[in-house]
């Protein structure tokens, strides 16, 4: 299965797959939902592909008008992969491409923080909560009003315990569940100002 850029600077282009399959590539139909639900959101924004595989979503959102795009994949064969597609696409000179593992990026990383983190690892083996819990238990890797989007299958749905941030959307596109959360206490300003509006 291979994917394609949808819209922006990048549109039309394809994108090479990773070998092998270590890797859960989202869906074009997904990926076309996930980004017309943020919408103009994503322009100026800093975006962590985590688990990046092909490196497809945050590809988008750079091709979309993302300033920066940050993808951390352990497999040798997906760095290398997200190298070629954003040479492809050029869009090198907006990203950083990192070899790591995800959980051990996510316990050090002291940079910037981002405005959307993707969680997208490999399917059953309750990686996406192990992530979304480190992620949770460092919020200033978020920006204010940022979000995490995880995406599983629907049968690894699993309720999680989260001290900072909240589920606040959830859409289901086949095989592909998308999972929105944001720190709870900006999604309560956000009800507090609908109110007060």
């Amino acid at each position: 299965m291979s994917s394609r850029v949808i819209t922006g600077k990048a549109k039309g282009r394809r994108l090479q797959m990773v070998p092998g399959d270590s890797t859960r590539p989202i869906t074009d139909r997904a990926k076309e939902a996930f980004f017309s639900i943020i919408g103009d959101w994503i322009e100026e924004t800093r975006v962590l592909d985590l688990f990046g595989g092909t490196g497809a979503v945050g590809i988008e959102a750079l091709s979309r008008g993302a300033d920066f795009a940050h993808f951390v994949d352990l497999n040798r064969n997906a760095v290398r992969t997200i190298q070629a597609n954003l040479k492809l696409c050029q869009l090198a000179d907006l990203a950083k491409v990192e070899r790591a593992d995800s959980f051990a990026f996510l316990d050090g990383y002291q940079g910037e923080p981002f405005d959307l983190i993707y969680v997208a690892p490999p399917q059953y083996k309750e990686l996406w909560s192990k992530a979304l819990l480190r992620i949770d238990s460092r919020p200033e890797l978020l920006n204010p009003y940022g979000a995490v989007v995880v995406q599983i299958h629907p049968r690894e749905n699993a309720a999680v315990e989260l001290v900072n941030l909240e589920e606040y959307d959830r859409r289901k596109y086949g095989s592909v569940m998308l999972i929105f959360y944001a720190n709870a206490e900006d999604l309560a300003e956000e009800e507090d100002d609908e109110v007060k509006g």
